[in-house]
Formats: C-alpha cells, structure tokens, sequence
C-alpha cells in the first residue's frame, strides 16, 4: 500500500497532461446541440473554445514562472482544486455569457497545470531519456484530445452539460492525488525570473509550437464542421472521427520521443510539420470518409512530432528558468489552437477548403525558418537535447 501511495503523485504527474486537451476540446463534438441550447449558432458556440485557450494560453506566458516561485506541487494542486470548482459552474451555466466567463477561470486554472508538469518532470528526468519522457507525457496527452471530443458527442446525446461535470472530477481527482515532493528541489535559490523564459530562441520554438497545434490539432473543431457538412455525421459519430487523431498519439507518442533522442528535436520537428502539412490538404478535401479518418489518424502522429520535439527542445536547453521556458512555449501552442477557431471559421464560412489550405502552407513554410537548432550540440552531435 505504501509503494502504491508513493506511486500515485508519479503517476499523476503524467496523466495531468490529459486535462489541457481534454478542456479544450471537450465542446467541439457538441457545438451545435451547446448553441441550439443557449440560443447561439455552433458558430458563435465556437467562441467556447477560444474563451478557454485564449486565457489559458496567456496566463502561461508567466505561470510556469510564479509556479516556480511558489512550489510546483502546491501550486498545481490548487490550480486543480479551481479547476474543479468552475467546472461545475460551466455545467450549470444558464446562458452563454456565463459559460464563457466559466471557460475563462477554467483556462486561468488550468495555465497553472500543463507547464508545471513538464517542468517537474524534466527536473526528474535524465537528459538522455528526456524524449522518451516528454512522449510518454504526450501520449497522455493526447488521451485527452482523444477522449475529449468522444465525452462531448456522448453527452451530447443527452445533455452537453454533463461534459462539464466529467471535468470536474477529473480535475478533483487529480487534487487529491497531488504531485511527487521532489520537483520543487530544483526551485530552490534565486528566484525565476520571466525575462529568462523569453529569450528570443524560446520565441521561435513558441511559434513552431503555436503552429504545430494550431495548424493541426487545432483544426478539429474544422473537422466537427466538415463532418456534419459533408457527411452529415451525428453528435457522436462526430466525436468518433475526431478521437483517431488522439488515439494516433496515444500509441505513437512514445515512439516519436525514442525518435526525438534518436535524431534530435529539429529534425522531429520539421518531418512532422512537412508531412501533416499534406494530410492537413488531405483532411480538408478529400470526399471519402474513410480516406480522411486514416489521414486524421496520420496528422496525430506527425502533431506528435511537432509538439514532443519543442518540448524536448526548450526542456533540453541549458539557459535558466526552464520551467517558465516551457510556459512561454505551451503558451504560444495553446494560442495556437485559440486563434485557430476566431482566424479560420469565417473563412471555412467563405471557402470551407481554403480554411486547409491556408494552415498547412503555414505549417509547412513557417517551421523550417522558425525552428532553431541547438544552441550546442550533444556529444553525440544530434540537435536539440543535450545527454547527461
């Protein structure tokens, strides 16, 4: 029982990955069912999403920072306590105004997650297993983009509003259990400074981040609209399709963080974006529901390589304030899949093939010229993560 008590915070430092996607993405199966409801169109439903992403991305530009200052394990814990509170207070929204005010706090909350449990879990990690590390969290995850839009077709069919009290419970779950004691060690001294975690490499892999999801796996919600548009599918069909982008990452993520000590973050990076730039085309118009499933399935793995590679790459880097390094760029990915809904819905609207087309020439141009290499090599020469 004991080892199993000691177990659990390790094990929780994991599956908290699931809670940003899962949050984010819990609405976009049931837009239209959560509009009809409140008296909105899907369209202005949409907005849900970026209420949540658009905090939550701007809160982590300086929570990884103060999480650092005030111990990681005490600040997730009540950010997962809040997290759990405005939950409840999504679900009983009566109107949409006060959902989105409840989707801010949730993002708020959750900014105080993500970036804390990478930075934990690369203070207890060796820096020549830190890929494989950073897959596995992101096999998680990607559990939660998985499982996200599943939860969100099924309630659906009942009452959206249940999505929102699976949140809260997961998220009070995940209080209770808390975090290992021993990622606050490395907090100790000086205080983090915010001006360590925004130094100009760290803008660059931020904007990498920022269209490796935006540009991909923030296209989902595209995907609800194409779904319904073109094939006609139902609330939960809807859902089934967007799970297999998560499901790709579930069993991949691994397997790309192995790939990413292997050969290094840049390269990771760029063969994902290269290729999920194609299967983004592909996803937004091809006419065969089975053809766009499998390359959907496909754009997960090459999301996995965007997003595994520059976390390896800033948690590899040798500058201070790792914690708050990895902040600014969870920032800049979430912000990604914020802007992503508000940038590309009136043009879906206009021309639903142009709103794949325009992200995948983005994805496609931008990472090469944005991704650095390392600041210095390994003593293997491989880019991006340093060994020990």
């Amino acid at each position: 029982m004991s080892a199993l008590r000691a177990a659990l915070p390790r094990a929780a430092l994991y599956t908290g990955g699931f809670l940003g996607p899962f949050g984010g993405s819990v609405v976009v199966s049931m837009l239209p069912e959560m509009g009809a409801d409140l008296g909105v169109t899907a369209a202005t439903a949409a907005t849900s999403v970026t209420a949540y992403l658009g905090v939550f991305a701007a809160a982590m530009l300086f929570s990884g920072t103060l999480g650092a200052r005030w111990g990681r394990a005490r600040t997730v814990r009540l950010a997962y306590l809040a997290y759990a509170v405005v939950s409840v207070a999504a679900a009983l929204a009566p109107t949409l105004t006060v959902l989105l005010g409840a989707r801010m706090l949730q993002g708020a909350a959750n900014a105080f997650t993500t970036p804390l449990l990478l930075a934990a879990l690369a203070s207890l990690t060796p820096q020549n297993r830190l890929g494989r590390a950073l897959g596995l969290f992101g096999a998680l995850q990607a559990a939660g983009l998985t499982f996200a839009p599943l939860v969100g077709g099924l309630a659906a069919e009942i009452d959206w509003r249940w999505a929102f009290v699976v949140l809260a419970a997961a998220a009070l779950a995940l209080a209770c259990i808390g975090l290992p004691g021993t990622v606050d060690e490395d907090t100790a001294g000086e205080p983090a400074r915010l001006r360590d975690a925004l130094r100009p490499r760290i803008v660059r892999v931020g904007i990498v981040a920022l269209l490796g999801w935006g540009a991909i796996g923030g296209l989902n919600f595209l995907l609800a609209f194409r779904a319904e548009d073109v094939f006609a599918l139902t609330p939960s069909e809807r859902g089934a399709l967007l799970t297999v982008l998560g499901f790709a990452g579930i069993l991949t993520a691994r397997r790309v963080g192995i790939l990413v000590d292997r050969i290094g973050a840049r390269r990771t990076v760029l063969i994902g974006a290269v290729v999920g730039a194609v299967l983004v085309v592909t996803v937004g118009t091809v006419t065969n529901l089975m053809v766009v499933a499998v390359a959907w399935f496909l754009a997960g793995v090459a999301s996995q390589c965007v997003l595994v590679g520059v976390n390896a790459a800033v948690l590899g880097d040798p500058g201070a304030n790792r914690g708050g390094a990895v902040s600014v760029v969870q920032a800049f990915r979430f912000g990604g899949g914020a802007f992503a809904p508000l940038a590309l819905t009136p043009v879906y609207s206009a021309d639903p093939t142009a709103a794949f087309l325009v992200p995948a020439v983005l994805l496609a141009v931008v990472t090469p010229l944005a991704m650095p290499a390392s600041p210095r090599p390994d003593s293997s020469g491989k880019d991006g993560v340093r060994s020990s």
